[in-house]
């Protein structure tokens, strides 16, 4: 599921992928919101209050909405540099390695995040945002831009134009592509709930607090040795044809 890409990749793959990173999102979200009141996985709300506080003319205030919006930036555009420059690398997988950097980020703010939740509960925001960056980028990019996992607006929207298709689409293969889109939709909103039912279990519940980021991080490193381990088979399994 991530190393297919272009033409190679099929709904099977997306709806893999989708399930995995929409999961996580949905934990972080949750995560971030109980632990520090900020939502991690998306900017909208963010950017709307940072131009409350311009409009205003509290600039100073506005700084540290910001340095959210900056920080899910920077973890985009660290994301797609990463995949150009290794992408005509042939025997490596580009997608690794903005993946393994999101779980090092989410293990490192869950360590680290008993110490510096009180004093640098912003710095726990930008950590977060980075990581979703970085993995809205990737997804986007592997999927050629049909899936994103980090926020719902966008996909309530291609949602409800898909389902009001329904009833215009009369051909066998439009309807067939039709029913995979709404298909995909539905598993990224469901997976991302899910995420957030089982985040705000382990945190509240079971009392992981922060945590919790770890169990998304191994989430992530399970898939990503799935996928590898089922590559180097199926490669075994070519040669010896």
């Amino acid at each position: 599921m991530f190393r297919h890409q272009g033409k190679h990749r099929t709904l099977k793959h997306n709806l893999q992928i989708a399930a995995v990173l929409s999961f996580v999102a949905g934990i972080v979200n949750v995560v971030g919101f109980l632990a520090i009141t900020q939502l991690t996985t998306n900017v909208t709300g963010h950017f709307a209050l940072f131009i409350y506080d311009v409009a205003h003319f509290e600039f100073w205030k506005g700084t540290v909405y910001f340095l959210y919006i900056f920080s899910f930036l920077a973890g985009s555009f660290s994301s797609s540099i990463l995949i150009e420059t290794f992408k005509e690398n042939q025997k490596l997988n580009v997608f690794v390695l903005p993946t393994l950097i999101e779980c090092i980020i989410l293990i490192s703010v869950a360590v680290l995040g008993s110490f510096v939740q009180l004093k640098y509960p912003n710095l726990i925001a930008c950590l977060l945002l980075f990581a979703m960056g970085l993995q809205n980028a990737y997804v986007t990019k592997i999927s050629n831009a049909t899936v994103r996992t980090t926020h719902l607006t966008g996909l309530f929207t291609d949602l409800g134009i898909d389902l009001s298709h329904l009833f215009f689409y009369n051909t066998a293969l439009q309807r067939s592509k039709l029913k995979s889109a709404i298909k995909l939709r539905l598993y990224i909103i469901s997976f991302f709930f899910g995420g957030g039912l089982i985040g705000g279990f382990l945190y509240s519940k079971l009392n992981m607090e922060l945590n919790t980021l770890i169990f998304a991080a191994a989430v992530l490193l399970i898939s990503l040795f799935y996928d590898e381990f089922r590559f180097y088979i199926i490669q075994a399994k070519r040669k010896h044809r």
